[in-house]
């Protein structure tokens, strides 16, 4: 096992930023103003997955959007953290709340205003395309880009850390 899998395999909580975790970085405007933000599918039932096998997700994001709340909702997502720039102090809040030890933790983002909270985190991951200090900084680094299937992928392997993954499979075989 490598240390990052020993590490999974005690994670009770992920947190996660949005904008380039949760999506591609990416934001788009419409005339209306109205926020538009692009999910993907395979991250949402990664998340569905850990939260089903005792996994709670957490969102801290340093923005603010219906979008975000709405796609929470979706995702039964309960806690979200929005328009927190200093996510290290949002993680630090959340972990006394909830008595939670770094070990429990795990934090996946992408971009400089994330490094506190990725280094107070027990296990801290990130995207492919993560800017080089949160890449140098993380204990796990995905293969797919932010919104592109990192989450799933990162899901995957906390699942599996646990020794959940092949009951879980189990349910979608014929």
């Amino acid at each position: 096992m490598s240390d990052y899998t020993q590490l999974a395999a005690n994670i009770t909580v992920l947190a996660l930023d949005v904008d380039g975790v949760m999506t591609d970085g990416t934001i788009v405007y419409a005339d209306s103003g109205e926020e538009i933000k692009a999910f993907n599918v395979k991250d949402g039932l990664g998340l569905t997955l850990l939260q089903n096998n005792g996994i709670d997700v957490v969102i801290i994001t340093g923005r603010s959007s219906e979008v975000v709340s709405r796609r929470a909702q979706e995702l039964g997502i309960e806690t979200v953290i929005q328009g927190r720039e200093d996510k290290r102090m949002a993680l630090t809040e959340l972990m006394t709340q909830r008595q939670l030890t770094p070990a429990q933790v795990a934090y996946m983002g992408d971009d400089l205003p994330d490094l506190g909270a990725l280094q107070l985190a027990g296990l801290g991951a990130c995207p492919a395309d993560a800017v080089q200090a949160i890449r140098d900084a993380a204990d796990w680094v995905g293969t797919h880009q932010g919104g592109q299937g990192v989450i799933r992928e990162f899901a995957e392997m906390l699942l599996r850390a646990r020794g959940d993954w092949d009951s879980i499979l189990a349910r979608y075989h014929i």
